[in-house]
């Protein structure tokens, strides 16, 4: 099968075997590719694979079933999946337990920008921040995968929905996703929005760090609970104001998802399909994968450009087309 692999910084198809999947596997021929900003990490040599999984690019995908040793799915089922890596190949081998059937409405693109973003987005949300009905939640990077992510499911659950955003474009994305404010941090301070607007949020989804730790402080609730995803603007956060976490009760947590146990993900995918069947299968386009842009595989190279510069709206795919 073919692969994309990294060559002195390049992206560059090569071959290998086809993997052979365990007994609790299934063998998924990848149609489309999710690109998250692990694979630019990785690619950079920042975000290492989890130690005996594949070095190949790629966090999440959809596909066919080819093979199933679980008898759980039918060959040719479509579905999508997160892996801990090898994505951005013609096949993949995948737990059976973190399988998704994509609803019959979705293409393959969808199927491929949805698992690790609405799986990150739930396991912030609800795993760990038990966001309850009616709460105030504030997104940074709202117009991102797991920003649009978490603006779905947030509203699905009737919350007040702030985010934060570099473009008037961006928060006009966001606006239509269904977030009740957008703050252009180029041109307002989400501190002194929340001040003005009298709100304090009981859940933060951080995916910037850096001095945004302190300034989530200010406009947290008491009890409140910050998830930090990221660390786009820096790993480091100056004079941590501890008071003002005691003071208010927060909960601070750091969680990522690709490094969990294969445990915790079939347990993560069936809490999410389970909680929020009624919008992925019945109702119409109550979840729906935002998609910036669909590049073929033969293209990843301006897809990461893409990424690398900030600019897209939700998320950006491959297709997995057939090589010359």
């Amino acid at each position: 099968m073919h692969f994309i692999e990294v060559k002195n910084n390049t992206l560059t198809f090569s071959q290998t075997t086809i993997p052979e999947p365990s007994q609790s596997q299934c063998l998924v021929k990848v149609k489309a590719i999710g690109i998250n900003r692990a694979d630019l990490l990785q690619r950079a040599g920042l975000y290492p694979p989890p130690a005996g999984e594949s070095e190949i690019l790629g966090i999440e995908v959809a596909g066919e079933i080819v093979a199933d040793n679980t008898g759980q799915f039918q060959i040719g089922d479509r579905v999508c999946s997160i892996v801990a890596g090898g994505g951005y190949a013609q096949y993949a081998v995948i737990e059976t337990d973190h399988l998704i059937k994509l609803p019959d409405s979705y293409s393959f693109e969808q199927g491929a920008a949805l698992a690790e973003t609405y799986l990150t987005a739930y396991q912030a949300l609800f795993a760990i921040s038990q966001l309850n009905h009616k709460e105030k939640l504030l997104i940074h990077a709202g117009a991102s995968g797991v920003g649009s992510a978490a603006i779905q499911l947030a509203k699905a659950r009737g919350c007040f929905v702030a985010v934060t955003v570099s473009s008037e474009e961006k928060a006009k994305a966001c606006i239509e996703l269904g977030a009740d404010i957008a703050i252009n941090y180029k041109s307002s301070s989400f501190v002194d929005w929340a001040k003005q607007a009298d709100i304090a949020f009981d859940v933060i989804l951080d995916v910037v760090a850096g001095n945004y730790v302190n300034q989530n402080l200010k406009v947290a609730a008491l009890d409140s609970r910050i998830v930090i995803l990221a660390i786009l603007g820096g790993r480091y956060a100056e004079h941590l104001d501890v008071a003002r976490m005691l003071q208010k009760r927060i909960s601070l947590t750091a969680s990522t998802l690709r490094s969990r146990t294969d445990q915790y993900k079939a347990s993560l995918v069936s809490q999410f399909v389970s909680d929020f069947s009624d919008e992925l299968y019945q109702q119409n386009g109550a979840i729906k994968p935002v998609i910036d842009t669909c590049y073929s595989w033969q293209d990843a190279e301006l897809a990461h450009q893409r990424m690398s510069n900030n600019a897209n709206i939700g998320k950006l795919v491959l297709t997995v087309d057939e090589l010359g």
